[in-house]
């Protein structure tokens, strides 16, 4: 159902599906193996919608950054649990935007590691780093040389968790593991996230996490409400924690997205 699984222990040698993947197969990607097709049309006979939900997520992150970078003037992002590099990526709307962004992007997927060349294609004037590491372990992350060497703690710095949280289930604490990445970024910087429900299509969402559970990757889907928590004590952007075709909409979608068809919310917020 996401991005990636940061959370999850990918393995090149491709006989065990991984979320990452899954998601790069749906969204009609090259980066994936038999193991990944075959999850991914079971889920998609599970909820046939799953192709909708997951490219207006990903049509959420691209306006989300767009937003960030042009009216926010948010120049560093971080980004966990990057998943296999479909364009454009971070780096690329961003660095249109303003050439001299700067971007870390974080998986622990052997596959995303091989793949990341496509990630570092930066502008002349900005950069892009990648660190191998598991969300799970934040100070894995901002202990990086990547993390180090590439942000400016005295810039603002959006922190990007896309369609990734509902891999983390409450043992790991998704709140806590998202607050202690936001505490090192200065006043200003953005939280961007995107956070697995299912409460417009429960049946249908259920049995499409049933089919990640039969493959080791359990899922935690949160409400509303549990989505409020990870944005306590910031300042959201309006229109606030919508599902993710509802945020600033553009009219690149297309057809009319269905509020059935999507298992996701979506938010900006402010560090203040």
């Amino acid at each position: 159902m996401g991005h990636s699984a940061t959370a999850e222990n990918g393995s090149l040698a491709g006989g065990t599906a991984h979320a990452a993947r899954i998601y790069d197969y749906i969204l009609g990607g090259k980066d994936h193996y038999p193991a990944d097709q075959e999850a991914g049309d079971a889920m998609c006979r599970e909820w046939p919608a799953l192709p909708i939900h997951m490219r207006a997520n990903h049509d959420w992150m691209n306006r989300a950054v767009r937003w960030l970078a042009e009216e926010a003037g948010v120049r560093q992002f971080l980004d966990i649990g990057t998943g296999v590099p479909t364009s454009p990526n971070i780096h690329e709307i961003a660095q249109a935007t303003a050439s001299d962004s700067r971007v870390v992007y974080v998986d622990n997927d052997p596959l995303v590691l091989a793949l990341s060349q496509g990630l570092l294609n930066s502008t002349p004037e900005g950069r892009t780093s990648y660190a191998e590491a598991d969300m799970r372990d934040p100070q894995s992350i901002l202990g990086s040389p990547a993390f180090r060497d590439t942000l400016d703690l005295g810039e603002p710095v959006a922190l990007t968790v896309v369609a990734i949280v509902h891999f983390l289930l409450d043992e790991h604490d998704a709140v806590g593991i998202v607050r202690r990445l936001l505490e090192p970024l200065p006043s200003g910087s953005h939280l961007a996230m995107s956070i697995g429900t299912a409460e417009f299509a429960p049946e249908e969402v259920g049995r499409v996490a049933r089919e990640y559970a039969a493959r080791d990757m359990p899922m935690r889907l949160r409400t509303f409400a549990e989505a409020e928590e990870f944005f306590e004590g910031l300042e959201l952007v309006a229109p606030g924690i919508v599902q993710v075709h509802k945020w600033r909409p553009d009219g690149r979608e297309g057809e009319a997205i269905r509020d059935e068809d999507i298992a996701m919310y979506g938010a900006v917020a402010r560090k203040p």
